[in-house]
């Protein structure tokens, strides 16, 4: 809206806030979110210098001036991200959106109620973390003896 407003459509050409969607479970319930990939950057592709590479000041007091921007690669002099890094980048987002990533909230040794499955209602403690397949062992007391059992995010929730 901004870039309308202050007529800097023909300076920007993109700008990339890369997401990827997370699944948190909360009171048995799916919640799925977004979480920034890069938190603390914005990837904007735009004119900033002239044929004679001196910065153009209206681009840049547009982008620098913007609120909640504190600094920039490259400084004074802010330099562009090799097209090899915004095409990995790209693909990244294309990925993250294609899938949900589970949101990590668990820790080893915390202590976790299942809400789902043959141990619903039980309480264990998180013995590991596969943070790539969203799943957690977590060990239940069953007729007095430690039980391991592999559950995933979802049927889990802290205590």
């Amino acid at each position: 809206k901004r870039i309308i407003e202050e007529e800097m459509g023909e300076f920007i050409d993109e700008i990339l806030l890369p997401m990827e969607k997370v699944v948190e479970v909360r009171g048995g319930t799916k919640k799925v979110s977004q979480r920034k990939l890069y938190p603390g950057y914005i990837f904007i592709q735009m004119k900033l210098y002239d044929e004679e590479k001196r910065l153009l000041p209206t681009p840049w007091d547009f982008v620098r001036n913007t609120q909640g921007i504190i600094g920039f690669l490259g400084g004074e002099r802010p330099i562009a991200t090799p097209t090899e890094e915004i095409a990995a980048i790209k693909a990244q987002i294309t990925e993250a959106e294609e899938s949900e990533k589970p949101k990590v909230n668990f820790e080893i040794g915390e202590v976790v109620k299942i809400n789902d499955g043959p141990f619903q209602n039980y309480n264990g403690s998180v013995e590991e973390i596969d943070a790539e397949a969203g799943k957690l062992k977590v060990t239940i007391d069953i007729f007095g003896r430690s039980t391991p059992v592999e559950l995933e995010y979802w049927q889990v929730e802290k205590q």
